[in-house]
This record gives C-alpha cells, sequence and structure tokens, in this order.
C-alpha cells in the first residue's frame, strides 16, 4: 500500500483506537483532567458524553492506562446486559470467580466482599462502561444500588459512563433521576477545531514514521475539516483515502483533487455533510 511510499511504519489512520496514536487536543486534556479528578476524588458517578467517532472510546482506554498503577480497573465494552449479566462481567473483571448458576444476590454478595476488600486495601474500584446509553433501564438501575456502597470517606466503586448524546436523553428520563442527581463530574468530546485538526493529521503522520513536512495541503485539509466536521473518525476515513490516492499519482502531498476525491467517494462520504457533490471551494 502506500506505507513504504511515505516512508511509514505503520498505517496512520486506522479505525481501531490506539492510544500509541494519541492526540492531546484541549478539549481532549481538559476531559481526560475531569475525569481523573472526579475519580481520584472518589466520586461515585462519572459522565462522558460526544458523538460518534470523537474519541470516547480511546479515552476510555487512556484513562484505564493512567489508573492501570494507581487502581483496579474493569471495562464493559458492551453494556447491553441485564442486571445479572452486569454484575457477571464486573466480577469477571475484578478476577473473581463466580458460578454461571448463582443467583444475582450470590453475585451481589461476592462482588460487595471483593469491594470492601480493595478498600481495606486502599485501593480504589473504577468501573468504566462504553457505548452506555445502550445500557437497559433496569441494569443502570442495578449500578446504581451498587454505588451505593461505601466506607466512611469514599465509595467503593466508582463508574464512569461513556456514552453518544443520546446518554443525556436516558438520563433525563424520571425513572433515571436518582443517578442523574449522582453525577457530580461530567465532560463532552468535541470535534476537532480547525487549528486542532492540522495537528491531529500532522501528529498521525510523525506517530507512523513521517519525517517530512505537512503532507495534506492547506486547501486539503479545509476541505477534509468541512466534509469530515472535525470528527476524528471520519478525518481518519479521509486521510486514509486521500494517502491512497497520492500514492496512486505517484506524489507525497495530499492535494485540494485527491481530498476531493475522497469526499466524493460514497463509500466513505460520512452522512449528513453539508457539501454538495457538484461544489467546489
Amino acid at each position: 500500500m502506500y506505507i513504504d511510499h511515505f516512508g511509514l511504519r505503520e498505517t496512520p489512520f486506522g479505525l481501531t483506537p490506539d492510544t500509541g496514536f494519541l492526540y492531546g487536543a484541549p478539549a481532549y486534556q481538559e476531559a481526560l483532567a475531569t475525569v481523573l479528578l472526579a475519580v481520584r476524588s472518589g466520586e461515585g458517578f462519572v459522565k462522558v458524553t460526544g458523538e460518534v467517532g470523537t474519541g470516547k472510546t480511546l479515552l476510555c482506554r487512556t484513562l484505564l492506562q493512567s489508573l492501570a498503577a494507581s487502581a483496579v480497573t474493569a471495562y464493559v465494552p458492551n453494556p447491553r446486559l441485564t442486571p445479572r449479566e452486569m454484575l457477571r462481567v464486573l466480577a469477571g473483571e475484578l478476577g473473581l470467580t463466580v458460578n454461571r448458576r448463582s443467583a444475582s444476590r450470590d453475585i451481589y454478595e461476592v462482588v460487595e466482599r471483593s469491594l470492601f476488600t480493595f478498600a481495606e486495601q486502599g485501593r480504589s474500584v473504577v468501573l468504566c462502561i462504553d457505548e452506555a446509553q445502550a445500557m437497559p433501564m433496569e441494569t443502570l438501575e442495578a449500578l446504581r444500588l451498587l454505588s451505593n456502597l461505601e466506607t466512611g470517606k469514599r465509595k467503593l466503586l466508582q463508574i464512569v459512563l461513556f456514552g453518544q448524546p443520546e446518554l443525556d436523553a436516558v438520563l433525563s428520563l424520571h425513572e433515571c433521576r436518582s443517578l442523574a442527581s449522582r453525577i457530580a463530574f461530567s465532560a463532552c468530546l468535541a470535534p476537532l477545531a480547525a487549528g486542532d485538526f492540522r495537528r491531529y493529521l500532522h501528529h498521525r503522520m510523525v506517530v507512523a514514521g513521517w519525517r517530512g513536512p505537512d503532507v495534506f495541503t492547506p486547501l486539503a485539509r479545509w476541505l477534509m475539516r468541512r466534509a469530515s466536521g472535525g470528527v476524528p473518525r471520519q478525518a481518519n476515513i479521509l486521510a486514509h483515502k486521500g494517502l491512497m490516492l497520492a500514492f496512486g499519482d505517484g506524489v507525497h502531498r495530499v492535494g485540494l483533487a485527491h481530498a476531493w476525491a475522497a469526499v466524493r467517494d460514497g463509500r466513505l462520504r460520512p452522512p449528513g455533510t453539508a457539501l454538495p457533490l457538484g461544489a467546489h471551494p
């Protein structure tokens, strides 16, 4: 592919969240700092929201790495679980063994004892839940009840909810008012601003091994940001396609024509773009 052509070690614009490519845009750093502060303050629930592709899963993985040395962490990537299934997954993440046929109450007691043990050891437990907007209501309520466990000074289990904006709609429901009232800290991931968009593209190229000036011309970046809305995942798709087109032309810069061809590709064009196919920048 184009890796050798650009002298790269790896593909710079993959869609799998990779903390090795982390670009610390101000909004991203602010969100991470907010969550770390909340967790270290012993708050029960923390919320992080953002549109599809803005980097919630990457932030979640960065948070888990940041806490690895100081806390016991658990990660649930798919929360479409019943309360009992959620308890079993949490138990597994904490390294506990439970009988597959155990009743919810029995699993709860095993988890509860473990949380108290960790607290006696001075270790906090942080549960990160991705795609939290998809969690069934009864499972949210089960987590709320589990978060009631506390010592005299702090919660035994801290829960960070990562979700799309629909999560806010779920939490605004009457039946979620008790849980919503416990969210003392929240953060929102926004799309990349123009300056950050340029630095984001260059940062990923450098991490992948590029040692030259900006590969993407100013007009190419302008078009790609307009088409992607500054959303990193969509930017990655367009940048990847632009590099492929530049490679096909035997050049080392992605120009406006390459970016325009990437945007016009129906398989890659971000849904809802305001850029009509027949228009010219």
